[in-house]
């Protein structure tokens, strides 16, 4: 399907649509077909197009973190103390199954990862850092940044 993914270039309905979406999955076909200027059939076969075709990963309701009383954020760069692919298959298989961590990038530079983990409070975050992410091994280096606000989150991606 990577191939065709490739190949298939998106028109200005396409991205329209994409828009669209981005701003409220929820809308109803007939919605969407209103908003993009096309009929309902052909905005559903397009839809499910860019579905298929992995345009579309996902649709999400995003919440409110504070509100859930996971408000504080941390960026948490780790560093392995031997990066090799058993080691990071362990260190990536093992932050998949944390909720706390929203985010994991492996990245370059100084750091071979980089997490962001929302918490309720520096006191739980000190507790997981001891026993959670602590437990791993194979981590050398672990630093945190404290997010004291939040300037800006988009989760779209511009087209």
């Amino acid at each position: 399907m990577a191939l065709e993914t490739e190949s298939y270039k998106l028109d200005d309905r396409d991205t329209d649509i994409l828009r669209a979406l981005q701003q409220n999955a929820r809308l109803t076909n007939k919605e969407l077909a209103a908003k993009v200027n096309l009929s309902t059939t052909p905005t559903y076969e397009r839809v499910k197009r860019l579905e298929r075709m992995g345009f579309i990963k996902q649709y999400a309701t995003i919440l409110d973190a504070g509100k859930l009383n996971k408000g504080f954020a941390v960026f948490c760069s780790i560093k392995l103390r031997r990066l090799n692919s058993e080691n990071a298959i362990a260190f990536t298989n093992m932050v998949k199954q944390i909720p706390e961590v929203t985010e994991c990038y492996n990245i370059s530079g100084s750091f071979d990862y980089l997490l962001r983990i929302q918490a309720p409070d520096m006191k739980y975050y000190q507790q997981f850092l001891l026993n959670v992410i602590g437990r791993h091994d194979n981590i050398a280096t672990l630093e945190s940044t404290f997010v004291m606000e939040e300037v800006k989150h988009e989760y779209s991606v511009s087209v």
